[in-house]
């Protein structure tokens, strides 16, 4: 049933991105009105073998700029004839709806008052700028925010928290997702910035990759550069397993696991596969634990023990929880571990696109998603949602910017 919903929404907007080209095309006369009109058929047909076969071309990182700007202009273009769709079947609607109403009132058909233009090119000409405004904001955020990372501080209080531990700072980073990644400059110059904060903690909140274990290959040595006085611990995200690539085998897919978890040990990152640390200052410890995979959405998969993440850590004053999923947080450990103070996830990326403002905070992700973005807290325990560093599918951002969070722990 989705499917056919989807595939009727999908013609309804190619029918009316076309209706919409052609009518304009139409205001030129001669071979402009041609080209305008076959240039759009070109690229649009392009597109779409694009969207069809990027599946197929496989890992590459000489692909991965071409594939950014072909993905781009295809979420952009897709996004100009949904807005091109919305207005123009509306006004089908209404044409339909006069049409039969004229059968049984009478009246004559008016133009707007006061206005020569038509209502049908009213509709027309304001159906293209409207397309254009959600197409040029795709474009300008794959373009300019894709990598304008944002140094999000969040200070936390805690009454229990050990005193060796008050102004304990941790950097953490979530969703690298390196495969999408086609700039290595901008990435160097955040892991510099984080480096200069000195802290005492890094932690990674999952999804190093989109697929295959080899697709952090080129950023490897960019990210071991990363240097806390106690590490940086990491998890698994749902990507990380390579889930969603057709294995020849389940030897092949183990086979790409085992090589992630030995680019985390050759980056220096000590990976955490349901099992925690315990951190040691002063003769006081706080725990850390690393679950892998867990989420409350069944269509994703579940890795995650907590149970067995937690065991050795129990008598520990203070624990902190990395798992990718925040849906976790609700499902299970909440309701099960309410000795786990802090909880630190990723995995939405705030749907890359929404509103942030000191008013305004939404996203569509929302609408899957109780705890999306930010920080968010019940009782005692507090769940920290990172925006992501990378992005997936759509190559860049808008209004949901990359994020690397700074954690300040302190005693209250």
């Amino acid at each position: 049933m989705i499917a056919i919903v989807a595939l009727i929404f999908v013609v309804l907007s190619e029918y009316y991105g076309f209706l919409l080209v052609k009518q304009a095309s139409m205001r030129f006369r001669g071979a402009l009105s041609v080209l305008i009109l076959y240039s759009y058929l070109v690229i649009n047909a392009v597109l779409w073998i694009y969207f069809i076969s990027y599946r197929y071309w496989g890992f590459r990182p000489a692909y991965q700029e071409i594939k950014s700007i072909f993905a781009v202009l295809f979420i952009a273009l897709a996004a100009w004839k949904f807005v091109a769709l919305c207005f123009l079947l509306t006004e089908d609607i209404y044409r339909i709806f006069r049409f039969s109403t004229k059968k049984f009132f009478s009246g004559s058909e008016n133009n707007f008052s006061g206005t020569p233009m038509k209502r049908s090119e009213f509709i027309q000409k304001t159906a293209i700028v409207s397309a254009s405004v959600p197409a040029g904001a795709l474009i300008f955020g794959a373009i300019n925010n894709a990598y304008n990372y944002q140094f999000r501080r969040v200070r936390l209080s805690f009454s229990h928290l050990p005193a060796a531990f008050d102004g304990f700072t941790i950097v953490q980073l979530s969703d690298i997702h390196s495969g999408s990644l086609t700039r290595k400059e901008p990435v160097l110059h955040a892991i510099e910035k984080i480096n200069a904060l000195h802290p005492d903690l890094i932690v990674f909140t999952g999804d190093l990759v989109n697929h295959v274990a080899d697709e952090i290959s080129e950023y490897a040595e960019i990210f071991s550069r990363l240097t806390a006085v106690h590490g940086v611990l990491s998890i698994t995200g749902n990507h990380d397993y390579g889930d969603y690539v057709a294995w020849n085998s389940l030897k092949e897919k183990q086979a790409n696991f085992q090589k992630l978890l030995q680019w985390h040990k050759d980056m220096g990152w000590h990976i955490l596969l349901n099992e925690n640390k315990l951190i040691e200052k002063d003769g006081s410890q706080l725990a850390v634990l690393g679950c892998e995979n867990w989420s409350a959405r069944l269509h994703f998969p579940r890795y995650g023990n907590l149970g067995k993440a937690m065991k050795g850590a129990e008598g520990a004053p203070f624990k902190i929880l990395l798992s990718h999923d925040p849906s976790h947080w609700d499902a299970e450990v909440r309701p099960y571990f309410p000795d786990i103070d802090l909880t630190l996830s990723g995995h939405t990326h705030g749907f890359q696109f929404g509103i942030e403002s000191r008013f305004i905070k939404w996203s569509p992700v929302q609408l899957a998603y109780k705890q999306w973005a930010g920080l968010y807290s019940e009782g005692s325990q507090y769940l920290y949602v990172n925006r992501g560093f990378g992005f997936i599918g759509y190559p860049g951002r808008v209004g949901i910017l990359p994020e690397i969070t700074i954690i300040e722990l302190h005693r209250s």
